[in-house]
């Protein structure tokens, strides 16, 4: 069964860093394209903020072009991790941030994982 699990949100101060995970598992990874999704506590919709392809291109959604680093690792055929380095945070990025594997621009996945919770605190 496909498994997308987040880990490494948490609380921090405006100007700190965070490093998000996602470990997949019970997929073909090579199948599809890895993205980072978030949803401010105030917004209704998602939006895709981070996305690398299976070759390794990585595309940034402006608001985070520069500060946020994408990167993904197999370290071994079962297993896939997908990073999201998260520097210079602003208040505006505490959100609920979510992986997902086939992501698109209009918030729709064709794998979700369940989430984690980043607070920026000024």
């Amino acid at each position: 069964e496909a498994e997308l699990v987040e880990s490494g949100g948490g609380s921090v101060q405006s100007g700190g860093s965070l490093r998000l995970s996602c470990t997949l598992s019970g997929f073909v990874f090579e199948d599809f394209d890895l993205g980072w999704y978030r949803q401010r506590p105030d917004d209704e919709e998602c939006e895709l903020i981070s996305s690398i392809t299976r070759d390794g291109r990585t595309w940034y959604e402006e608001s985070v072009k520069g500060r946020f680093i994408i990167s993904q690792d197999t370290p071994h055929n079962a297993k896939k991790m997908l990073y999201l380095q998260m520097n210079s945070l602003k208040p505006e990025d505490a959100a609920e941030y979510t992986c997902a594997a086939g992501p698109t621009r209009g918030c729709l996945a064709d794998i979700w994982g369940r989430g984690t919770l980043v607070t920026v605190s000024s």
